[in-house]
């Protein structure tokens, strides 16, 4: 596959860090399978701010799916303190991280997870149906989300009438319709062709430039170079911290 590189003849914006959205302080992780113990996160540190655009980067085994879980208020660590705009998200019951998820937290999958039977606007509409959002309101800021990626044509369309490209596109809609805090991406062009992968990360730059925070989980370097900041984890560790 052709990599997917940044275009080194557009300008590089860099956006000047706002807020601190994230700290984690000596985040463990352990698993137990049967006799043994799996260290997956091993006493992580990690601050991340408003407007940032952050890489998490690491070879198989290495803690960055762990990590991405713990940032997503999927998991809960084993050990260590994690303030998410400051809230201490370390304690939270399961509905109190639910609601985290579902109101700071916009989620972009490699499968996309759509609704198969569910149109590209009603997919978009799901976060504010559980956010309580009236339907007129709903129905006019998920139209506005699928315009602003460039998919306000194909509204109507269910996802097995859209290309790769485009059910990516509505999972970004997706993620973006409840004005998030953060939007995590886990390897977005993943399951997509070259060109269209290109076009994804083109829209992500848009993104960032506009103002959203984004955290992008690859193993892929020429993805990860599209951010401002690459962290490389080893072993449950933080490896390397570089902004770029």
């Amino acid at each position: 596959m052709t990599p997917i590189s940044p275009d080194p003849t557009k300008p590089r914006v860099v956006r000047p860090a706002g807020p601190l959205v994230i700290e984690i302080e000596g985040v463990t992780k352990l698993y137990r399978m049967g006799e043994e113990t799996i260290h997956a996160l091993r006493g992580v540190a990690l601050k991340i701010h408003r407007n940032e655009y952050l890489a998490i980067m690491g070879p198989s085994g290495s803690g960055k799916s762990t990590l991405m879980n713990m940032l997503g208020c999927l998991d809960t660590p084993t050990s260590g303190h994690y303030e998410f705009s400051g809230k201490d998200v370390s304690s939270m019951t399961d509905d109190e991280l639910a609601d985290i998820r579902n109101r700071e937290i916009g989620f972009v999958f490699q499968t996309f997870n759509l609704l198969p039977r569910s149109t590209a606007l009603a997919n978009v509409e799901l976060p504010l149906i559980y956010a309580g959002v009236p339907a007129a309101e709903r129905h006019e800021r998920a139209r506005q989300a699928l315009e602003n990626v460039g998919l306000g044509h194909r509204m109507f369309h269910k996802p097995n009438e859209l290309s790769g490209g485009q059910r990516q596109r509505v999972a970004i809609a997706r993620a973006l319709v409840n004005r998030p805090s953060i939007i995590l991406a886990d390897e977005p062009t993943g399951n997509l062709d070259s060109k269209t992968g290109v076009e994804i990360m083109d829209l992500f730059e848009q993104l960032y430039e506009q103002g959203n925070t984004l955290i992008v989980v690859t193993h892929e370097e020429d993805i990860a170079r599209h951010a401002r900041r690459i962290v490389r984890l080893r072993d449950g560790l933080i490896e390397s911290d570089e902004t770029i």
